[in-house]
């Protein structure tokens, strides 16, 4: 009797250690077919069978196979017996699982009460960490989609202007971050060319993103200068503390004057493209981000001749990993693109040159052209 007992907390202690093992192994990254490959590559090691992870997808289709694992030192020979075992991945009994674990052992003894018990608690540790995979892509598809639609339907500006946007995410499954840009129409044939960047990601950023794009259009119609519409939209989002704090640009465009007006809220300065091809930043003062209700805006106002293309855009688009900004603005400053180049060939030139489609964070990007006046 004392021997049995010894045998079975010696049983015990061995699937204990085996589930600590499986808690550091199983669910190492938020990707679904990395955590399916972590579960078969713990079972067909521990529990020593040929082992794969099949998820159910769409309703009424066959399972997907997600992962495949053989044991160490499996032997090529037919085996004379086999063994087989099959529980399903789901974190409570009773539950839809969200696919199954299926063990082949090729001879040797069939499988323990321990062994399918190890096998269930790692299904059960996986099926958890799926979970928690697919809630979050589920979230980032909601913020992807709500800043892409808000992003595609920026408002009309005045039709003496050429405008084209661009709006890249920073990866399938990074999170979505707060950036946007936006065009709005104002008096005396003059538009309002706006870009920002909520800080943080997630949908969180995006709703609030949201809520500044709407803030603005409200301040922007009473046609007030950039630099007071920053202060009063900084006052206004500072009185909301549940909001994030963002960096904007804004910039006012008189075709009948041939001038830009910019002012600042912690953004990156925009960048003028010459008929030429060649690139100029544009040296303006910079105040604190919105939302700290600090205020300190102040105006700069630069003339945009014939042919001049104006590209302003949020901080992914130059900015790279363990470089100084400078460096990074200097590189955007050093481009030179054909001559003559319009709103859509400076955006698409620029993301491309840049390396944008792979930048490390969301990119957005608005170019604007004063249209030339037909011969009378």
């Amino acid at each position: 009797m004392a021997e049995r007992d010894t045998e079975r907390d010696e049983a015990l202690l061995t699937r204990v250690r085996a589930m600590e093992q499986a808690i550091g192994e199983i669910g190492t990254t938020l990707d679904e077919t990395s955590t399916c490959r972590e579960l078969a590559a713990f079972a067909a090691r521990h529990l020593r069978a040929s082992t794969t992870v099949d998820l159910l997808t769409t309703p009424g289709t066959p399972p997907r196979r997600a992962a495949r694992a053989d044991p160490p030192g499996r032997d090529p020979a037919p085996p004379a017996t086999t063994h087989r075992l099959s529980v399903p991945l789901a974190v409570h009994d009773g539950e839809e699982p969200l696919g199954a674990v299926g063990l082949v052992r090729a001879g040797g003894d069939p499988f323990s009460t321990d062994e399918t018990a190890l096998l269930r608690q790692a299904a059960r540790l996986a099926a958890r960490h799926l979970e928690h995979a697919r809630r979050l892509a589920a979230t980032e598809d909601t913020a992807l989609h709500l800043q892409r639609a808000l992003v595609a339907e920026p408002g009309r500006p005045h039709p003496n202007l050429e405008i084209a946007g661009g709006y890249l995410p920073a990866g399938p499954r990074a999170l979505v971050g707060g950036d946007w840009f936006e065009t709005v129409r104002l008096h005396f044939g003059r538009s309002l060319l706006v870009v920002g960047d909520v800080m943080g990601h997630g949908l969180d950023a995006a709703v609030d993103m949201n809520a500044y794009r709407t803030a603005l259009r409200e301040v922007a119609a009473t046609d007030l200068p950039p630099h007071r519409v920053l202060r009063h939209l900084d006052s206004v989002v500072a009185e909301d503390e549940s909001r994030r704090p963002a960096t904007c640009l804004l910039v006012r465009v008189d075709p009948a004057r041939s001038v830009a007006t910019f002012a600042s809220a912690g953004h990156l300065p925009p960048v003028v493209f010459g008929a030429d091809g060649s690139a100029e930043l544009v040296d303006l003062p910079v105040g604190p981000p919105l939302g700290t209700g600090v205020g300190g805006y102040e105006p700069t106002t630069r003339p945009l001749a014939p042919g001049d293309t104006l590209l302003i855009f949020t901080d992914g688009l130059v900015e790279r990993r363990g470089e100084d900004i400078d460096v990074s603005l200097a590189r955007l400053a050093a481009l030179r693109l054909p001559p003559d180049s319009g709103p859509r060939q400076v955006v698409d030139e620029v993301l491309s040159r840049l390396g944008a489609h792979g930048a490390e964070d969301d990119v957005a990007v608005l170019a604007a052209r004063i249209r030339a006046r037909a011969p009378q």
